[in-house]
């Protein structure tokens, strides 16, 4: 399915018929972190399905609406859910969102998910800052930039050396340091799922530098790279990963839900500080 510059356009009409706002920061919310977008003051919620094109969320903890309004003064836009690839939409249609925000005025992207711990450091309920990240279906062709090029968002070939804003990370780090929030900082590895992940992969994973495994994030990240933005990404630790199929455990989607209520308070603290900074 290809997706023209006039789809993107269209959303952003329709979003525009329903409020004015002008977000200049915009905030992706991942399984059961959706929570954060209730604080926003003076709230606009825009439902995903009166915007045309925009993926609809299907898996529970996402509540499938955008919401407009201001967090520590600064104007905010947050998606209250995502669309996955493994719910059978394609890169772009996952990463529609994205370049919808950017023809919103969205200068800077937030972006969190749930994830795995890899690391064995990491436990539930911890939250990790972005330094980069490993995108496994990207390099086995399914990445959202793939097909024409469109020179109006961004050039062909992006860097990602830079991708995760380095200000950004220090500001996030020095703040979670003055909150009293625990902050690792590491390495993101992106799989297709639905199913969670074998022993052997994840010690697979742990071997190749990840310290964190999740089924999102990354697509939107190339997307908003691609358009000049600035990006800066949290993994809220939902699950501790088993490497070894001799354990009497299972990993489900539950439990990543309950973590997210535990990991919302510390996530909005360090996000409230950073948004106060900028």
């Amino acid at each position: 399915m290809t997706i023209s510059r006039g789809d993107y356009e269209r959303a952003v009409s329709v979003i525009r018929g329903q409020t004015p706002f002008e977000p200049r920061v915009g905030l992706v919310l991942g399984s059961g972190l959706g929570g954060l977008a209730d604080t926003l003051s003076e709230r606009v919620v825009i439902p995903y399905c009166d915007i045309p094109g925009w993926p609809q969320s299907t898996v529970e903890g996402h509540s499938g609406q955008l919401v407009f309004g201001y967090l520590e003064g600064k104007p905010v836009v947050a998606q209250q859910g995502r669309a996955h690839f493994y719910e059978g939409y394609s890169m772009q249609q996952v990463t529609f969102p994205v370049r919808v925000m950017h023809l919103l005025g969205v200068q800077t992207l937030i972006l969190t998910n749930a994830a795995g711990g890899v690391n064995k450091d990491y436990h539930t309920g911890d939250l990790m800052l972005l330094s980069d990240h490993i995108n496994l279906p990207g390099m086995a062709g399914n990445n959202p930039l793939s097909g024409p090029n469109d020179p109006t968002f961004g050039v062909r070939f992006v860097g990602m050396v830079q991708t995760y804003d380095r200000a950004l990370r220090k500001l996030a780090r020095d703040v979670a340091e003055r909150v009293g929030v625990p902050l690792h900082q590491g390495v993101y590895a992106c799989v297709s799922g639905p199913n969670f992940e074998t022993p052997a992969e994840i010690r697979m994973l742990r071997a190749i530098g990840a310290d964190a495994v999740g089924m999102s994030t990354v697509h939107e990240v190339l997307v908003a790279r691609h358009a000049g933005m600035r990006v800066m990404a949290y993994s809220g630790i939902t699950n501790e990963c088993f490497d070894s199929p001799d354990i009497d455990m299972e990993t489900n989607h539950e439990e990543v839900l309950d973590a997210g209520k535990l990991i919302v308070p510390r996530l909005t603290a360090i996000l409230r500080g950073v948004l106060t900074a900028l």
